[in-house]
């Protein structure tokens, strides 16, 4: 009998096996947390990016931190501190950068829209 999988453990897969995807994939997270400030929502998307590039044991050795350290802060609501997040952005193989904003995403109705959300 074939094994049923969540759509969550297609993705991982998927990800691991193509890098400039999971890139990708991570910085459509990002992108949708800056419009959005949808907190857990980002750290879902750094999380299944952890696990396609290897799990968050093999991320934690890397990193010389226990694996439920990384794990307990992938499962807050907060978002983790930006040195935390720039060192493990570093060992997963990305850093953050600073883009400049398109004039549709500096109009009123985009800053509005974000301090409804983040209110």
């Amino acid at each position: 009998m074939k094994k049923l999988r969540t759509w969550r453990e297609v993705l991982i897969e998927q990800l691991a096996e193509n890098r400039e995807e999971a890139i990708g994939y991570l910085q459509l997270s990002l992108e949708e947390y800056q419009i959005d400030g949808d907190t857990p929502f980002f750290l879902l998307g750094l999380r299944t990016f952890v696990e396609s590039q290897g799990g968050i044991g093999k991320v934690g050795e890397k990193m010389q931190l226990e694996p439920k350290t990384i794990a307990k802060l992938l499962a807050s609501d907060e978002a983790p501190p930006l040195d935390i997040l720039g060192t493990l952005l570093k060992t997963l193989g990305c850093r953050l950068t600073i883009a400049p904003l398109t004039e549709c995403e500096r109009s009123p109705e985009t800053e509005a829209a974000r301090e409804e959300n983040v209110a």
